[in-house]
């Protein structure tokens, strides 16, 4: 029986001596507590060195996934036909038998059989000293995990963020440049900023026309400009308003469209190589949102891999932390998208339906993500699957408003039950709110104080008190009160007799009633037979004047005293 050891300095076979030794694995250790019992149990038969780190890397790559290499494969087919083969591993055993015939075991015994060998390893095998076994064992184990993490020149994103940097720079400083070429150009030809819209077309005119007199000379189809652009621009040329300038500042301009021609160039392969970067590094997250916008998002977060940490509602509003938390302090709606916004997936949504398929998109964006940055697969196949879920979420929703719209019935209209907040013409809109009116406003004046009626008497103040002595007050007040309008009442019945000069009758016991018309027949004759009996008359009418003034002063005594006259 051989037993199949892989070191870092390369693979080993060690003959088996003591074959019942793995019917005991649990005191198997005894056996290797020296380099000299070691060597009773398990003997060195063949040793393969690797040639350098990256064949050490292949052949531990190789046996970490269970994988037969080709190194290892020429070495058993060399030295292990014929015998039976114990190996650690039961799937590359398998592999083993298949491929090469030789049959393969593997229990506990072999496993306690590896661990004794690896810890006498330096005394059974010779020439193998313990000061080399250490630095290559820690060289293939750093090599092991940059291949098992991923980290190769392929994988860095650091490129990523460096190059939407720059480009996000060219895009600000183009601009500026083309803006000047307009202002400066603009002083000599000004029709021409309205006719070329496009900066590059429109510096690229400049450099190969010259001065607007050159203009109708010119082809420009290689810029290239329209018919109809270039038609307008050699009329303008003719009838333009500019000024002069010189064969310098001619210089000079030129000078300046040939930078702008010159970054909008690089400005294109720094865009091309950008979009083979994000291809090779996040597939699935360019094919959801787009190269721009997946290299934006990793950019921001600083990393692909701290891009896939971030949960699905942080990748949702990447970009508007600003919004966030001033919706937060001010106890607003908050932002609904932020970096994710741009992408052409929400760009096609309804205004009303973008916070909904933004919220999806970023649940898809996020499972990319992860894929993109921990799985092994280079192909697109989730961000294809994710895509064509938020387009038939997009659908569906566009197909509920659609549904809405087609299923209102047709011809007359049902009536509807009434409602206060629903006026108007439409009775399908509610109809603004009523403004405050502020003109309708009734302001109370302070009560004056009431003045104290001579004649009449004072009225009491009523008082709203639950008290019994307010009550019994309010009572003796309403009983006086009655008692001097009754009083007043008589008193003008006596004014307005005495006003019309008629004797007051006094009421005797056994007086029988007199005719008026006759009295006056009887006072006329009287009058015309002597005239000193109209002087007789005069103290009836004093009489009623008296009982008048005495009535007053009766009512204004029977009257409770009423409160002192505000001072004016």
């Amino acid at each position: 029986m051989l037993l199949l050891f892989e070191t870092a300095a390369g693979y080993a076979l060690f003959k088996v001596l003591k074959e019942g030794k793995l019917q005991e694995a649990e005191d198997l250790y005894k056996d290797f507590s020296t380099p000299e019992d070691a060597r009773k149990v398990v003997k060195l038969k063949a040793f393969s060195k690797f040639e350098n780190t990256t064949e050490a890397l292949a052949a531990a790559a190789a046996l970490v996934d269970s994988k037969l290499s080709k190194g290892l494969k020429k070495f058993l087919k060399k030295n292990a036909e014929g015998d039976t083969l114990a190996v650690l591993d039961s799937k590359l055993g398998s592999i083993i038998k298949e491929k090469l015939g030789i049959p393969c075991i593997y229990s506990n015994g072999v496993m306690e059989l590896t661990r004794g060998v690896r810890s006498q390893l330096q005394g059974l095998i010779s020439g193998l000293a313990g000061q080399d076994l250490t630095p290559m064992s820690l060289g293939l184990s750093h090599s092991l995990s940059r291949y098992k993490l991923k980290f190769s020149p392929d994988k860095v994103d650091t490129m990523i963020v460096q190059a939407i940097g720059l480009l996000d720079d060219l895009d600000k400083e183009l601009n500026t440049y083309a803006m000047r070429v307009r202002e400066w150009y603009g002083w000599h030809f000004p029709e021409m900023t309205k006719i070329v819209a496009d900066n590059i077309k429109y510096a690229k005119a400049i450099k190969l026309m010259g001065t607007r007199e050159n203009a109708a000379a010119q082809d420009f189809s290689g810029i290239p400009l329209e018919e109809e652009e270039e038609s307008h621009l050699k009329d303008a040329a003719v009838i333009s308003m500019g000024t002069e300038i010189s064969v310098e500042d001619m210089m000079n301009i030129e000078a300046l469209c040939d930078q702008v021609i010159a970054l909008a160039e690089y400005r294109g392969q720094l865009f091309d190589y950008l979009k083979s970067r994000m291809q090779a590094i996040a597939p699935n997250l360019t094919v959801l949102v787009g190269e721009l916008v997946g290299a934006r998002l990793i950019a921001h977060a600083g990393s692909l891999l701290n891009l896939a940490k971030h949960p699905a509602s942080t990748v949702q509003i990447l970009g508007a932390e600003k919004a966030l938390f001033r919706a937060l302090k001010t106890k607003h709606e908050t932002p609904k998208y932020g970096l994710i916004y741009h992408a052409s997936l929400i760009g096609q949504a309804a205004p009303k339906f973008k916070g909904k398929i933004s919220r999806v998109l970023a649940a898809k964006c996020s499972l990319s993500i992860r894929v993109d940055a921990l799985g092994e697969s280079a192909d697109a196949t989730i961000g294809l699957e994710s895509r064509s879920k938020v387009e038939s979420r997009l659908r569906q929703l566009e197909g509920k408003l659609l549904g809405s719209e087609s299923a209102q019935p047709r011809g007359k209209a049902e009536p509807q039950k009434y409602d206060a907040g629903r006026q108007g013409a439409s009775g399908a809109l509610l109809t603004a709110p009523k403004t405050y009116n502020a003109d309708a406003d009734v302001v109370m004046e302070p009560a004056k104080p009431e003045k104290k009626n001579k004649k009449r008497g004072a009225e009491p103040e009523a008082n709203g008190a639950a008290e019994p002595e307010q009550k019994k007050k309010k009572k003796k007040k309403s009983a006086t009160a009655d008692v001097a309008d009754t009083v007043a009442e008589t008193a003008d019945t006596l004014a307005a007799l005495a006003a019309s000069d008629l004797p007051v009758q006094e009421e005797s016991d056994g007086a029988e009633a007199v005719d008026p018309a006759e009295k006056k027949k009887k006072k006329k004759k009287k009058l015309a037979e002597d005239p000193g009996a109209a002087e007789e008359a005069k103290p009836k009418k004093k009489k009623a004047e008296r009982y008048f003034d005495g009535a007053a002063a009766a009512a204004e005594a029977e009257a409770p005293p009423a409160a002192d006259k505000p001072k004016v």
